[in-house]
């Protein structure tokens, strides 16, 4: 929709005609971002005596309505559009020079070039955003998991590995794995945005610095950070690296995989475990949001974790493209910013916003199905593995056979099968399994049993190792 008086002028049109492509414009906090450093550099400007004061303060003010959203209708051109973001460079000169009554390119850009300004604003709005909306949201979701694993820490229930039964664990033991991929998922972010906060601004068209004064970058770095409060603006190691490609922002693409390939296993787990009421798993009972078919009453859909699902695969998405675009651009200059610019923009707010949505409407809500996990847990045969240190792995396996194959429990093959009544209760227990080698100690009280329990194998599976294992120490003697 056209503004209904054009602030933009010649250059502006001109790229609105080019580029008919997407019906998409520059992310907003591009252009925000695109006015708070014109604003600042204005001011730093006048501050070194290189623009009438008077006319700086003038440019400041109308960058501070643009980075408020106030002319956003103002910022018309395609997302696709030249590669470096030279016209929406120009777009945002001509928009601060009719609201200031300065020229475009000799007030409004002085000491700039689109190859610097351009992705210094696309590296802070990703700063920014991520700094404070997704980290927190994160750290939201962390605290919601963690939340969990306390209230389930006592509710045991089947493990699996490769989607068949394993040994016993508590929902509270998954829920604090979840916990802890969003915990080293913010780990993951905050360690690529120090590279994003290093901009390239000073570097004007070739990473020279032609045209600028020699403390023009470090003072409009100094004020945007104050503005802001964003600390991890700095200098780039080196301007022409920070010039000719934008390797950082692969990196930050890359950590926001991370945490979509994590949210993704997350949801599919919380899916699963809700599935059913009757014909699934039905470990857990997620909210009830909507109804979930608008044929079968009753019916009830995983429609948050499938909705990350598809977030999460779009994030993924995104990434490529970013991968793609950061091979771009030949000598001094990555000529994929736009495309860049955009994918990585939306993939924060997607997983800014996903995470709350699986936090406030998902998890928060989620109930343990007592019953369901006691049923799971109870029905694994892998809990005969604890019966391994008693009786061999061997001897273990053989009731685990028996006992699947003709439908008994298995406590009650064990003990046809010779295992001492005592041993097994003792060593059988589901909490005391979960617990893993946090529950060592009451272990150790059955282990003097083991070798009356050894010497029984021979009638069962052949001869035991433990009667031949003495044997060879003599023969390595002689």
């Amino acid at each position: 929709m056209a503004p209904k008086k054009k602030l933009y002028g010649g250059e502006t049109q001109k790229a609105v005609d080019n580029f008919p492509i997407s019906g998409e414009t520059v992310p907003p906090s591009v252009i925000h971002w695109l006015g708070r450093i014109k604003g600042a550099a204005a001011t730093v400007n006048g501050e070194l005596g290189l623009l009438d004061k008077a006319l700086a303060a003038k440019i400041a003010e109308a960058a501070q309505a643009v980075a408020r959203g106030d002319h956003d209708d103002q910022f018309p051109i395609d997302v696709f559009q030249t590669g470096s973001g030279t016209s929406s460079n120009m777009n945002t000169n001509e928009v601060l020079g009719a609201l200031a009554g300065a020229h475009p390119n000799d007030d409004v850009n002085y000491g700039q070039s689109s190859n610097d300004v351009f992705p210094s604003a696309v590296h802070l709005a990703a700063l920014d955003q991520a700094t404070n909306q997704l980290l927190p949201a994160l750290k939201q979701l962390e605290r919601s998991f963690d939340k969990k694993a306390r209230q389930f820490k006592d509710v045991v229930k089947s493990g699996r590995t490769h989607l068949m039964d394993a040994v016993p664990v508590t929902l509270g033991q998954e829920f604090a794995g979840y916990a802890a991929q969003m915990r080293l998922g913010q780990e993951r972010v905050a360690a690529a945005l120090v590279h994003v906060g290093q901009i390239p601004l000073g570097g004007t068209a070739t990473g020279t610095g032609l045209n600028t004064h020699p403390q023009f970058a470090e003072r409009v770095r100094k004020l945007l950070a104050k503005e802001s409060g964003l600390k991890l603006i700095a200098p780039p190691a080196d301007p022409f690296e920070a010039q000719a490609n934008r390797d950082a922002l692969v990196e930050l693409s890359g950590a926001l995989k991370v945490v979509a390939v994590s949210l993704t296993k997350i949801a599919q787990d919380l899916a699963l475990m809700g599935s059913g009421p009757r014909a699934g798993i039905g470990e857990i009972f997620l909210p009830e949001l909507q109804k979930g078919s608008s044929i079968m009453p009753g019916k009830v859909n995983p429609v948050i974790p499938e909705v990350v699902l598809q977030v999460c695969a779009q994030v993924i998405g995104n990434d490529t493209a970013i991968t793609i675009g950061g091979m771009q651009g030949q000598f001094e200059l990555n000529v994929r910013i736009p495309l860049m610019a955009r994918n990585l923009l939306q993939s924060i707010h997607l997983l800014s916003t996903t995470s709350d949505a699986l936090r406030e409407k998902c998890v928060d809500g989620i109930q343990a199905n007592k019953a369901g996990c006691k049923r799971s847990a109870e029905s694994t045969l892998a809990t005969a593995t604890a019966l391994n240190l008693a009786i061999g792995y061997d001897k273990a396996a053989a009731i685990v056979k028996e006992a699947a194959s003709s439908g008994r429990m298995l406590r009650d093959v064990a003990l046809e099968q010779g295992v001492d009544p005592k041993v097994y209760d003792e060593t059988i227990d589901l909490r005391r399994i979960a617990a893993g080698n946090q529950a060592q100690e009451p272990a150790k009280k059955a282990a003097p049993k083991r070798k009356p329990a050894a010497a029984a194998k021979a009638s069962g599976n052949g001869k035991p190792a433990a009667k031949a294992a003495p044997k060879r120490k003599p023969a390595a003697k002689a």
